[in-house]
């Protein structure tokens, strides 16, 4: 067993905290601090800490399973298991036609892993049906982000400008539970003498960091946005100059938010008139300052449009493509970025390329060696996708990824994929939808395989491998490589990483998510590259044209549209957006709102977090957190079990009684399964552009339960 310390990054979520991994006896690692690495400067959170916990024989799975003739999982060879899989997926092929084949993802996987599974889907199984749950993650901010800047990274600057900047705006998240190590970066702003405006329902452990705390009514941030725009107009604040030499469109976006009135806007949201200047004012009056959303804004069905009101408001006042300024979005999963820029997700290839572009088309097919005519097209959305389960789609290749806990309806969801012909799942655990597979693959973990993620400020990361993996698990590019051949190709699947990413290179090339100057002994020396990084630097004459092309490696772009956004004129665009109400307000019959998010000790579904012991101690299962007055008319205790039925069905957990939420709003944590999924309830309408699903505001009722 080699003693040889292992720098790398934690498994969980976007921020990717830098870690060192030592090899113990047991067989699994032990986790320490890395302190070189800039995002968490050494520090850990619970989750990060006991990462290792998983890697244990007992946590995890040991050995392919496969369906019985009674239904049971039983162990079986991986050969049998592989066999299994191609024969289903082959068969609805040859029946019904490549479509009837969904491939669904995850925002865990690495981003060799992604680019494999998206290459796979079109190249072997010719099917469009490809999606991920990152759609379920930051994809109204990628629209907004695109139809704003031309362009979408998750931070458009690195987290060491937030302490530096003179206000920031956090919008729906709660980074003290979400992303315990990123919360010192806004401490350090405030250190600095700048300032911390929160916008929460519900006054969380961040809330409470911040020198204004607004809890506007869930669903209502669209309204709150253009109040606050049509403030900056009123009161003179916008920034002329800017906005004629840097913007399109402004005419537009200005009447629409002249038509919400603060007084208007405190109405719909709550918050009060006073709150809404003072805002204005801590934002404008700072030479610098930030608007940052995570999924509170983002999950709506209107998530697009309300994103695109807080880019407005950065616009408006000279606040985007400036140092230390801009909008950006908190990305949740580990990779969420890099597992959408380069395949997995429905209408893109690699490189943030466009899968309906004939360019981008023919790019991508002359590094695959196929024909561009034989790529499918665009597919379903993630929703959309496992909605047409045992219907239109009739068979399933799943990896890293748990929707019958996560996806929104997910009775209905559940109800779909055991409706399937044939359901594969690839994962390390045994969740909640690999328990309902007919074969299931034990994959290799973060610390026993080599790989790349891009964290939410756009920097890509090298995972390293510090153990090999127990006897009987592989890799998923394994699985992707023995599936492929028994599927009638033998080449184009390689099964090392580092060979995937190089071919990952020369796809995304010219793509706005650049990878081609990126190595792996870039990502070792430098600690990281922020993308767009092109393979060499373009050196231009004194007109500005193209001269040479350089050998000089290009040094990778932390900092995005200070000279010019992604747009073909280089300016940013306004776009016009007006409030409009929830899928589904609150009525007679279900009067109260609902809001979903997490909670610190657990992660996602919980799927792996749900099997560590210390993780467990802290959070050991759902709640509903409601306000005194709101219990008090239900006849509700502190502990006492609560029914919150919504039209979709039907969730029970104790309550959990806080003045910290608006009286006319609940709150549930999404990590559990069983009685307390909070899943259960939650609304799956869609928005129009970005395909999100409306997570965070439904209508419910609240039933007392005997105990």
């Amino acid at each position: 067993m080699q003693s040889t310390v292992t720098p790398t990054h934690c498994p969980y979520c976007a921020l990717q905290c830098g870690m060192n991994l030592t090899p113990v006896p047991d067989g699994t690692v032990e986790v320490s601090e890395r302190a070189d690495f800039p995002v968490n400067r050494g520090a850990l959170c619970g989750k990060g800490r006991t990462a290792a916990a998983v890697l244990a024989r007992e946590a995890r799975l040991n050995s392919p399973l496969v369906r019985d003739e009674g239904g049971t999982l039983v162990p079986a060879s991986w050969d049998e298991a592989l066999d299994r899989i191609a024969a289903g997926l082959g068969r609805t092929r040859a029946e019904h036609g490549p479509d009837a084949v969904g491939v669904f993802g995850g925002g865990g996987l690495t981003n060799e892993k992604a680019y494999t599974l998206g290459k796979f889907a079109r190249v072997v199984l010719g099917t469009s049906q490809i999606d991920y749950n990152g759609r379920f993650c930051m994809s109204s901010a990628a629209a907004a982000g695109i139809k704003a800047f031309g362009l979408d990274r998750g931070l458009p600057f690195p987290l060491e400008d937030i302490p530096k900047s003179g206000c920031v705006i956090l919008v729906g998240s709660n980074l003290a539970e979400t992303m315990p190590p990123s919360l010192r970066f806004f401490t350090e702003l405030k250190d600095n003498g700048g300032t911390l405006i929160v916008i929460d329902p519900r006054r969380t452990k961040t809330a409470e960091q911040a020198d204004l705390h607004l809890a506007p009514r869930p669903g209502t941030d669209l309204a709150l946005a253009l109040g606050l725009l049509h403030l900056v107009i009123a009161e003179g604040r916008v920034d002329e100059e800017y906005v004629r030499e840097r913007t399109a469109g402004w005419e537009d976006a200005r009447a629409a938010a002249m038509a919400h009135w603060p007084e208007y806007v405190e109405r719909i949201t709550g918050v009060s008139v006073p709150q809404l200047r003072q805002t204005v004012r801590m934002f404008c009056e700072p030479e610098s300052a930030m608007v940052l959303t995570a999924r509170g804004p983002e999950q709506q069905s209107k998530g697009t449009d309300t994103v695109g009101a807080w880019i407005n408001l950065c616009l408006a006042t000279g606040r985007a493509g400036r140092p230390l300024s801009g909008y950006g979005c908190l990305t949740g999963q580990g990779n969420g970025q890099g597992g959408r820029e380069h395949g997995q997700k429905a209408d893109q290839l690699p490189g943030y390329r466009k899968l309906d572009d004939p360019a981008a088309r023919a790019h991508v097919a002359g590094v695959w060696g196929v024909d561009p005519d034989s790529l499918p097209g665009p597919g379903r959305s993630a929703y959309e996708l496992l909605d047409a389960l045992g219907t239109d789609i009739r068979s399933l290749l799943l990896m890293a990824s748990n929707p019958v806990v996560s996806a929104p309806r997910a009775a209905h969801i559940e109800e779909r994929i055991r409706s399937l012909d044939f359901l594969a799942v690839c994962d390390v655990v045994l969740s909640e939808t690999a328990a309902l597979a007919d074969v299931v693959l034990p994959v290799t973990q973060w610390a026993e395989e080599t790989g790349t993620t891009t964290n939410l400020e756009g920097r890509v990361l090298l995972r390293r491998r510090a153990i090999a993996p127990p006897e009987g698990i592989r890799s998923d590019l394994e699985v992707l490589h023995e599936l492929a051949a028994r599927l009638g190709v033998e080449k184009g699947f390689p099964t090392d990483p580092e060979e995937v990413f190089e071919e990952l290179r020369r796809a995304s090339a010219g793509g706005a998510a650049d990878y081609s100057g990126i190595t792996y002994r870039r990502l070792v020396e430098e600690d990281g590259v922020f993308w767009p990084c092109p393979a060499a630097v373009e050196a231009v004459d004194a007109g500005g044209a193209p001269a040479r092309e350089t050998s000089a490696a290009h040094p990778g772009t932390p900092r995005l549209f200070l000279d010019r956004f992604a747009t073909p004129d280089g300016r940013a665009r306004f776009v016009p957006v007006s409030h409009r109400a929830i899928a589904e307000e609150p009525d007679d019959e279900y009067p109260v709102l609902l809001t979903t998010g997490r909670v610190v000790a657990q992660y996602q579904s919980g799927a792996q977090t749900r099997r560590v012991a210390e993780l467990n101690a802290a959070a050991p299962g759902p709640f509903v957190e409601l306000h005194p007055r709101l219990a008090a008319r239900l006849g509700a205790a502190e502990g006492d079990p609560v029914a919150v039925v919504s039209r979709r069905g039907r969730a029970v957990a104790p309550a959990r009684i806080t003045n910290t939420i608006r009286p006319d709003t609940v709150f549930m944590p999404f990590h559990w399964p069983g009685e307390g999924r909070a899943n259960t309830l939650t609304n799956p309408a869609l928005d129009p552009t970005s395909r999100m699903p409306e997570f965070k505001a439904c209508a419910v009722r609240l039933e007392a339960v005997e105990s």
